[in-house]
């Protein structure tokens, strides 16, 4: 009889090709793949004056997951509407300190809950939790315990860096190192944004191979020098090794590569459309 296991591949074979085509994220997820998105920061200055006109577009361009950088006054159930018919999912969302603590965390983390997103991240410290040594101490103390209420909400809660943790405080000591030494790894995540660990002078890949599973998200932005400052320029125009970041990135499992970029010279929104289709074309040949 008969072997019927070549028609069971072919099968298979086929209904993976158009998952791949048809549902692209899905597919990656089965496969522990990593996710693109867009920090919505990048276009502030069209979020700023049409918040979910601007996600249609971005879902447009190919874009399938948003990390949101405020709400603009937003029902959470519009904007749920608006995500689901333009494609897109939440990759997380930074929150201002204030809203992490006291009575505002349970009202951040219904809104977040009801427009499907599940990782919180402090993108930034207040000036207090960073003035010096004594100082990340206790901000690793209040992420930890913001952590610890986001996890029995079912929440992931992260810490995104710029270049200031990684200032040695005067004893080889740096406010990064405190910052997930002290922190309980169950609780407290890592987005390493890349571009301000590489500003820092730090090696990201070596961060990330470091802090393993811990890092759930890396913030994606290119680098150039210009007239002795560095700033941010599209995917691709710039000194980072965008590839083997996604390498190594996927190596330890990481569930979000987050574009970003601050500084431009056009179009923020074209800059968004330059930035996705650079790096699908660096990552996914």
């Amino acid at each position: 009889m008969r072997s019927k296991v070549p028609i069971f591949k072919k099968l298979s074979t086929d209904f993976t090709n158009q998952l791949k085509r048809v549902r692209p994220y899905i597919y990656r997820e089965a496969l522990h793949m990593g996710k693109i998105a867009i920090q919505l920061y990048s276009v502030r200055d069209h979020t700023s004056k049409d918040f979910l006109g601007t996600l249609r577009k971005l879902g447009e361009m190919g874009y399938e997951a948003v990390q949101f950088a405020g709400f603009f006054d937003t029902p959470a159930n519009e904007l749920k509407q608006v995500m689901d018919e333009s494609g897109l999912v939440a990759a997380g969302s930074h929150m201002p300190f204030d809203s992490l603590t006291g009575d505002q965390l349970e009202a951040s983390l219904t809104y977040n809950k009801t427009i499907g997103n599940d990782l919180i991240i402090c993108p930034i410290l207040p000036e207090e939790l960073r003035a010096d040594e004594g100082a990340y101490y206790r901000a690793a103390e209040e992420l930890n315990e913001i952590g610890r209420k986001c996890s029995e909400a079912g929440f992931t809660f992260a810490y995104h860096n710029h270049n200031m943790e990684f200032f040695d405080l005067g004893n080889g000591k740096r406010g990064f190192d405190i910052l997930f030494e002290e922190t309980d790894r169950e609780y407290v995540k890592m987005e390493l944004d890349c571009y301000w660990a590489t500003h820092a002078g730090v090696d990201p890949l070596q961060t990330i191979k470091a802090y393993d599973d811990l890092v759930v998200s890396l913030h994606i932005k290119d680098m150039t020098v210009e007239n002795g400052e560095k700033r941010s320029i599209e995917i691709g125009k710039g000194s980072l090794d965008i590839g083997t970041l996604w390498e190594t990135g996927e190596s330890v499992g990481v569930d979000w590569y987050v574009i970003e970029q601050e500084q431009f010279d056009g179009d923020p929104l074209e800059s968004a459309r330059e930035n996705v289709e650079n790096l699908k074309a660096k990552v996914r040949k």
